[in-house]
């Protein structure tokens, strides 16, 4: 499982670290039932705190993309895959709601919003 984590982007490591777990398992890379990396394995490949990682995994519980089995692990949940595409969705929308409230307050139209998307989605 490959997690990028990035001490620039002014975003907690623990929800990049369920950002990107939430997004493996939307896109079917991560399979029901499938184990996730032990909390030291992933904090050490990582090179993080444990005590971060776990927040992470105890978000990814709670929000029941997760279960943990003592003594045994942490594995992908059996559910919905729309549930995960939903929350996918919620995060894209907060996203473009900051980037729509940030153009307004800069003068640009929705017209420069769009053209700024569609250069952005191009650059993959």
């Amino acid at each position: 499982m490959d997690i990028i984590i990035s001490n620039t982007s002014g975003q907690p490591i623990y929800e990049q670290i369920c950002r990107q777990i939430k997004g493996a398992i939307a896109a079917g890379k991560l399979a029901p039932g499938e184990a996730l990396p032990s909390i030291r394995a992933l904090a050490r490949d990582l090179r993080i705190s444990v005590i971060t990682t776990r927040r992470a995994y105890e978000e990814l519980e709670r929000d029941g993309f997760i279960c943990t089995v003592a003594g045994k692990g942490s594995f992908v949940a059996q559910q919905n895959l729309e549930l995960a595409r939903e929350s996918s969705l919620r995060e894209i929308e907060a996203h473009l709601q900051a980037a729509v409230e940030l153009g307004r307050q800069s003068g640009l139209t929705i017209d420069d919003l769009q053209d700024i998307l569609r250069i952005l989605s191009e650059e993959d």
